[in-house]
This record gives structure tokens, C-alpha cells and sequence, in this order.
């Protein structure tokens, strides 16, 4: 197709990343209103809401938002990443009340470069799950239903989805 040679490749290496510090529990939960589960909870360390003992949080579905608290001895030189681990379904994380965008795919990292100071700083995770978790917690018998659909899509024991920010979340600074 073409008469003649391409440009020259070029690849680019990828970041080095050095851990600065993993951001464990507890981390507190609170859960958009209307939806069946309790308004706040206080996590010791992340965990999937399908595996609670709490049904309103084991079968909600919508967005709840992650907070905690860390703190860094100065800024870092370079670039620092937030990473989420694992995270069913999309992430807004915000630090210090400034976005530091949507993620909807793995990897789950943000760019936390400019948004952070030296000292306490405030994280905020936005997690939104999938719709199924309410809609088997609306089958189950005795349930007063959330949500309405038209037709009935999932019985009481469909498997639930893995839902929520499960990590690891850790900061690491990019070289």
C-alpha cells in the first residue's frame, strides 16, 4: 500500500513508580440517599458491599463516596499517582476538593500531581456500581422493592456482582 518506508518507530518507556504509602482503613462510606442502604458507614479496611451482612449495602446500587484522610511529608519532586486497585464499576476521585478526574477502566489511576500539599490532605472516591445488586435485592421475599422495571430481569438468587472500591489503594510517586 505504501510506496515508501514509514517513519521511524519510536517507543516510549514506561514510568518508573516508587510506593509512597498504601491508604488503609478505616475509610468512611457514605451512600446516596433513596436507595435502601444506611445513610454513612466506617469501613476498617475496603471490602465488596455484595459480601456485607448489612442488605442495604449488600444490595445497593448507585453511588457512594469514599473518605479518608492522609498526609505526605512534602510534595514529591515528579508526579504523583493515586491507585485504586480494583474498582466495580467507575471512580471520581477528588483531593483537596479538586477532581482529579473520572476513571472507568482499569487501571484505575489518577494523576494527583498539583493537587496535593504537604500535611493532611482529604481523598474522595466516588464509586457507581451496576444496577443488578438492587434489582436481585428487590426479588428477595419480603423485600419493599427500591426500583421498578417493567419485567422481571433477575430472581432473588441470581449471583450477586462484586461491587465498590476493593483495592489496594496506594499513592506512588512517578519518575
Amino acid at each position: 500500500m505504501f510506496r515508501k518506508a514509514g517513519a521511524a518507530s519510536l517507543a516510549v518507556a514506561e514510568p518508573v513508580r516508587a510506593p509512597v504509602a498504601t491508604l488503609s482503613g478505616p475509610w468512611t462510606v457514605t451512600f446516596q440517599p433513596g436507595r435502601g442502604a444506611p445513610d454513612r458507614v466506617v469501613l476498617p479496611q475496603l471490602a465488596d458491599w455484595s459480601k456485607s451482612a448489612e442488605p442495604g449495602v449488600r444490595y445497593f446500587s448507585g453511588t457512594a463516596t469514599y473518605r479518608q484522610t492522609f498526609k505526605l511529608p512534602a510534595k514529591p519532586a515528579k508526579g504523583l499517582v493515586l491507585d485504586l486497585g480494583e474498582v466495580r464499576e467507575l471512580a471520581e476521585v477528588i483531593v483537596n476538593g479538586k477532581s482529579a478526574g473520572i476513571l472507568w477502566k482499569p487501571p484505575y489511576r489518577a494523576d494527583l500531581t498539583g493537587l496535593t500539599q504537604p500535611g493532611a490532605n482529604t481523598l474522595e472516591v466516588r464509586v457507581t456500581n451496576l444496577w443488578v445488586n438492587r434489582l436481585i435485592g428487590d426479588a428477595q421475599p419480603g423485600a419493599k422493592p427500591i426500583t421498578f422495571t417493567a419485567l422481571k430481569t433477575y430472581r432473588a438468587d441470581a449471583p450477586l456482582r462484586p461491587s465498590g472500591l476493593l483495592g489496594p489503594v496506594t499513592l506512588e510517586r512517578e519518575d
